[in-house]
């Protein structure tokens, strides 16, 4: 008889044993960190400074210190860190992205993006951002033949060195939103009729009235992708 599980790999409590409780808790441990999966992310290549028991999250590629050796696995902190290897058909939500994936059997895939023959999916992704000079350019970038819905801004920190700022693309400044408030907590939805990119396109938010000498921005960027 197998001593786990052969899906989840539960270890089994055998005849006679002694100590069963450490058997069991041991499954309620590992069923209680799948069972509706969720990550906190999928991108870190070392574990956070500060986790707190619960805190699970999908290892990248190129994983070092701790995590070394267990790139695409779930990572669980339990009073340290324990990896559990997924297999096809499993399912998590990642908090970060706000999208959910599924596992193919060899890698992580977008949930809508997994289906025979192609498919589209809706993403949503973010970047903070810190102020400085005539514009800054974002790592969010518009994809390459994705579809650009919009971009939300939220003003974090207080702007200073400009009256105000744009948010766009190169050549199209206030494509998603123009003199928007250097006030905190001010807020824009720059939604355009739904346009085609032929080339990767990052954002950009550009200083009106003065460079920017501090200040700090949010911004969430909508569009659908098409997956061969």
């Amino acid at each position: 008889m197998s001593e786990t599980t052969p899906l989840l790999a539960l270890p089994l409590i055998a005849a006679a044993q002694a100590q069963k409780h450490v058997t069991h808790n041991e499954a309620l441990l590992r069923l209680d960190a799948l069972a509706q999966l969720g990550v906190h992310d999928r991108t870190r290549t070392a574990p956070p400074a500060d986790p707190v028991p619960g805190d699970r999250h999908i290892v990248a590629a190129g994983a070092t210190g701790d995590w070394a050796g267990h790139a695409g696995e779930v990572a669980l902190f339990d009073a340290g860190w324990r990896f559990l290897a997924p297999g096809a058909g499993w399912r998590a939500h990642v908090a970060a992205e706000g999208r959910t994936l599924i596992h193919d059997g060899t890698n992580w895939r977008d949930l809508l993006a997994a289906t025979p023959g192609g498919g589209v999916r809706l993403a949503a992704e973010e970047e903070e951002l810190d102020l400085a000079g005539a514009f800054v350019e974002t790592e969010l970038v518009i994809p390459n033949r994705a579809i650009g819905l919009a971009v939300a801004s939220r003003t974090l920190a207080a702007v200073t060195g400009a009256t105000a700022y744009e948010v766009g693309i190169a050549g199209e400044t206030s494509k998603f939103g123009g003199l928007l408030s250097v006030v905190p907590g001010a807020t824009n939805i720059g939604v355009i009729g739904p346009q085609a990119f032929y080339a990767d396109t990052p954002l950009r938010v550009t200083a009106l009235g003065g460079a920017f000498t501090g200040g700090r921005v949010r911004l969430v960027l909508s569009y659908l992708a098409f997956d061969i």
